[in-house]
């Protein structure tokens, strides 16, 4: 691993790095924010939307004064395997470079190179513990778009490696939506039976499991009606006894003015919700906060000097110590 640029912000640090990946065959970027003073911060993964890169929420989803704060760290991967030597079709934003699907491609050529699943899952985390202090044990997962989609996949099907998940706009059923049903065909083939493993909505149908999962949604996203449907992944999650808490917000669209708007914004003024003493915690209150409280302490009493430094709430209210996880 090589660090291609570091820069100081909210007394914290902001990398971008770069490695040899073995299960994408190229190398790849991902971005890193490490929290000030904390010795082993736990991890957010956020994962971007199509034609996008580890850049994108870096330089415009305003998450480092939050997540430094709360002593978090946030790792952004890239969307895709780049290169020139990388099977592409340059003229189509929906597949190839920055349109990897969070996939494992099967179909030849893409199969050597569009890996982005057993990337995420299994390859990066690997060099994020063997390279910075962080607490793999802790670690939760959100995203944009395909990101989203990518996020609730990942969280579905490794319940155990997650705490929390969230997504802003996820693509809830890829396998029938006009922008990535495509994509599906040329990575995965035609038979839309192996397709599933990567289909949010067809996994909880399929009993998948995640104990709570927050979406927040703007109602005037021009992709809202053909490629997003945040109503089928509501009904499935209606039907298998996972809440899903869908944030539909009015006036907002698919841009990163809608992400930053609630990266870190509440989603209940009561926050005692996110002090329930329990192996798991997944009601994310703040995208940021959500995610990161239920995972940044293993006492509760820590958590609750956190948020009141957070809302402004001086009275440190004690608690008996209980751990989380």
């Amino acid at each position: 691993m090589k660090n291609i640029s570091e820069v100081f912000s909210f007394e914290g640090k902001q990398l971008v790095c770069s490695h040899q990946s073995l299960v994408n065959n190229c190398e790849m970027t991902f971005a890193v924010f490490i929290p000030p003073k904390i010795k082993k911060p736990p991890v957010l993964w956020y994962l971007s939307g199509l034609t996008c890169s580890h850049l994108n929420v870096m330089e415009k989803g305003e998450y480092r004064k939050k997540a430094a704060e709360l002593g978090i760290a946030i790792i952004c991967p890239d969307t895709s395997p780049r290169g020139e030597d990388i099977p592409d079709e340059k003229d189509n934003w929906q597949f190839g470079s920055g349109a990897g699907f969070y996939l494992d491609a099967t179909e030849p050529p893409y199969d050597r190179n569009y890996n982005m699943y057993t990337y995420i899952i299994e390859e990066l985390p690997s060099i994020i513990e063997n390279n910075f202090g962080f607490d793999m044990s802790r670690q939760s997962i959100f995203g944009h778009s395909m990101g989203g989609h990518g996020a609730i996949v990942m969280a579905l099907r490794n319940p155990k490696k997650f705490k929390s998940c969230s997504a802003f706009a996820p693509i809830v059923e890829p396998s029938t939506a006009s922008w990535s049903s495509d994509a599906f065909k040329k990575y995965i083939g035609l038979n839309q039976s192996d397709w599933q493993m990567y289909d949010s909505v067809a996994l909880v149908k399929n009993g998948y499991h995640f104990p709570e999962i927050l979406v927040d949604q703007g109602e005037a996203d021009s992709f809202l009606e053909e490629g997003l449907r945040p109503w089928l992944l509501e009904d499935a999650c209606g039907k298998a006894g996972i809440k899903l808490n869908l944030r539909m917000q009015p006036n907002y669209d698919h841009s990163y003015f809608f992400i930053s708007t609630f990266m870190t914004k509440p989603t209940t003024n009561d926050w005692r919700m996110i002090l329930v003493p329990s192996p798991r915690i997944v009601t994310p209150n703040l995208y940021l906060l959500a995610n990161a409280l239920a995972e940044a302490s293993s006492s509760t009493e820590y958590i609750a000097q956190k948020y009141s430094a957070v809302t402004g709430k001086l009275k440190l209210i004690k608690f008996e110590t209980s751990k989380f996880c």
